[in-house]
């Protein structure tokens, strides 16, 4: 798709009463309508060649006139990085994003990010909002990222996970000793002290977990979670207030637990592991362009599996 691109359309009379934002998203759903407010406000659509607000509504038959113009995001270069591309095609990449990889620049980290590396990769994703991405995993989660390639495709996806329609399972390494699987709802907010952290909180937003046993060992549990909504630090969070933190995770799990009467490797293992033990395993969607549903799966990294391979020689 041209990244200008002038879209006419008669308005339906069974459209009557609609707002002007609303009937626009509706014949044009390869937008997003935040994008089409932008647009609208910005003088980009016409209505019989007038420019209209939002909330106006609008009676069927009028002509609709939208200039599609496209921001080419060029605050950031795009840099040779190793993506791990697991899948790709013309709509859609599956990254299997390693540890320490930010995803997005920020202040602080202004090179060096998933946007660079995919801007290196592919030049027309600086057309797409973020460069494709739809999702988020913290800089030291590892694991399956869905990113689009295609205007259309990036707004199916956010449609997906707007409707909790994208699968993605987790393997968390935890502290304690987890008898049984079960389901966290709590809705999760910023902390009321430290702003950089999420917390539990009334205020918050609707947040669920699942969670099942995959493991069991003398002081700790493998975890397989899955996430019905995607809050900032979500996992991390919930696990947490349930008492059982996720081995590595300094922001909310506290100083390092190191149980009596295990090995030195393994002691010295727990105490240096330097970031949260969660791996995004399993990532499943219906495909934007074909309506197939597909998963893709990636085994645990180094770190994590080294881990277990120690927790396991203490059985």
């Amino acid at each position: 798709m041209p990244p200008n691109q002038q879209i006419l359309h008669t308005v339906p009379f069974d459209m009557e009463g609609q707002r002007l934002d609303q009937i626009v998203a509706s014949l044009c759903p390869e937008y997003s309508r935040s994008q089409i407010q932008k647009w609208i406000k910005a003088g980009n659509v016409r209505v019989d060649d007038k420019i209209l607000k939002p909330k106006e509504r609008l009676t069927g038959g009028e002509q609709i006139t939208l200039n599609a113009e496209l921001e080419v995001q060029t605050e950031f270069e795009p840099e040779d990085i190793p993506l791990g591309i697991v899948y790709e095609d013309d709509a859609i990449m599956i990254i299997n994003k390693p540890v320490g990889l930010v995803v997005h620049p920020a202040a602080g980290n202004w090179s060096g990010t998933l946007v660079n590396a995919l801007l290196h990769h592919s030049p027309s994703l600086a057309m797409l909002p973020r460069a494709g991405i739809v999702h988020r995993l913290d800089k030291d989660t590892s694991g399956l990222m869905v990113v689009a390639k295609t205007l259309e495709a990036h707004t199916k996806l956010v449609e997906l996970l707007q409707e909790r329609d994208v699968s993605r399972e987790y393997l968390a390494l935890v502290f304690g000793q987890v008898v049984a699987g079960s389901t966290i709802e709590a809705n999760i907010g910023r902390h009321h002290i430290d702003r950089k952290k999420q917390a539990v909180t009334d205020g918050g937003k609707e947040a669920i977990t699942h969670y099942r046993v995959e493991e069991r060992f003398p002081h700790h549990t493998l975890l397989r979670v899955s996430l019905e909504t995607g809050r900032t630090h979500q996992i991390r969070v919930h696990l947490s207030w349930k008492h059982m933190p996720i081995v590595g995770d300094q922001t909310y799990g506290g100083r390092p637990r190191v149980p009596a009467g295990i090995s030195e490797a393994l002691r010295t293992a727990l105490q240096s592991f330097p970031r949260q033990a969660l791996h995004a395993t399993k990532l499943g969607l219906v495909h934007p362009e074909t309506s197939e549903y597909r998963e893709w799966e990636t085994p645990i990294p180094e770190d994590m599996a080294g881990l277990l391979a120690l927790l396991r020689e203490e059985m």
